[in-house]
């Protein structure tokens, strides 16, 4: 396939174009630069560096009370980001090393003319590289923010905690609660016109995703997702400091995984939650990219079980490696939301809702989490 792609486009010095290798192991790290972009990269390692600066010069003064110190966060963001690489890495190896894996057959990934792999096109690939620099920086003050403003948000390491299987089940509710604000936020991208257009629309240009094109979307999009996924479940159900970093390692493999374009126990994240009631799979969320504009199905980012309570999931392709109980189960395909629930302002109802009931906690809180 490789050699295709490669007799079509030309130069794969190209911009537009993201053709996966064959070959030696080194050949798949193809995107540890920040969506494959100098720039993005260079404002990276300053806006880390800068930090790290801050909080090894004034480790008390930057530290609010309850929270880890700065350079501790300037750490852990620079690992994580160092795992995104590496682990997009692992999942596109995977992609090209098993295509009997592979969510959508080779025929559906050939290049067309003036498209990468995904289905984008080029001036399309070109505006996902300025909003990827618009969201790096975007991320970055945000995460800034959080830390400074709301005490306690990054929790301070524990002489001792509790019990692991209380510590296990209040992360899990602490998932669910993100993945139900991040199920109706991505429902009301796609159900209200101009949100669609204007936001969500620049992620669904990939047709036929790839881990590498995990948060390529419009800055306002991750944005969202942020504030209404980690944020609000991490004061309405906070974390302890280790598992805080455990479910930022874990989304970060989850997130991967749903866009990596294949689907079965390579999937460490997806394989690991495969016990959770109506657990979905890589291939749930890559038909939602393969489907049409709307796409109005299968919105849940963690264990599914929104998408089978509102009546949202779609199996999709089944690779029987990957296929779920769910999934064998007649009729999954058939199971169709409606009435109010389709309303593009009655869809934005209950992320208002974790909204005031964040705000509420904060405000009584005095501004802290613990």
């Amino acid at each position: 396939m490789a050699g295709e792609v490669e007799a079509e486009v030309g130069s794969p010095s190209e911009a537009y174009v993201h053709y996966i290798p064959e070959g030696r192991w080194t050949d798949h790290f193809s995107s540890l630069l920040f969506s494959a972009d100098p720039l993005a990269t260079a404002i990276e390692v300053f806006l880390l560096s800068t930090i790290f600066l801050l909080g090894g010069l004034y480790p008390e003064e930057t530290r609010p009370h309850g929270s880890m110190d700065l350079l501790t966060v300037a750490s852990a963001m620079l690992v994580l980001s160092l795992q995104r690489r590496l682990y997009n890495s692992y999942l596109e190896a995977v992609y090209c090393s098993f295509p009997g894996h592979r969510t959508q057959p080779v025929a559906e990934h050939a290049l067309k003319k003036d498209k990468d792999l995904t289905g984008r096109e080029r001036k399309q690939v070109a505006e996902i590289v300025r909003q990827d620099r618009k969201t790096l920086v975007s991320q970055f003050m945000l995460e800034l923010c959080l830390f400074a403003l709301i005490p306690g948000y990054y929790p301070a390491a524990q002489d001792s905690y509790g019990p692991l299987y209380l510590r296990v089940l209040r992360l899990l509710a602490n998932h669910y609660i993100m993945s139900l604000g991040m199920y109706w936020l991505h429902r009301s991208l796609h159900r209200h016109p101009w949100l669609w257009q204007n936001i969500h629309s620049f992620h669904h240009w990939a047709r036929h995703p790839l881990s590498r094109t995990t948060y390529q979307d419009h800055w306002l999009d991750n944005f969202g997702n942020a504030i209404v996924g980690h944020c609000f479940a991490q004061v309405l159900l906070p974390l302890d400091h280790q598992m805080f970093w455990v479910s930022r390692s874990f989304r970060v493999c989850e997130s991967l995984e749903k866009h990596s374009g294949v689907s079965c126990s390579a999937n460490l994240a997806h394989t690991a939650q495969r016990w959770l009631p109506y657990a979905q799979m890589p291939h749930h969320h890559d038909w939602h990219h393969e489907g049409h504009k709307g796409c109005n199905y299968t919105f849940s980012s963690l264990g599914g079980l929104w998408d089978c309570i509102f009546q949202t999931r779609r199996t999709g392709r089944k690779p029987v490696a990957a296929a779920t109980s769910q999934d064998l189960r007649p009729g999954d395909r058939e199971r169709k939301s409606g009435g109010l629930l389709e309303h593009p302002y009655i869809c934005l109802s209950p992320v208002l809702c974790l909204a005031v009931m964040a705000g509420t906690k904060l405000y009584c809180q005095d501004g802290a989490v613990l």
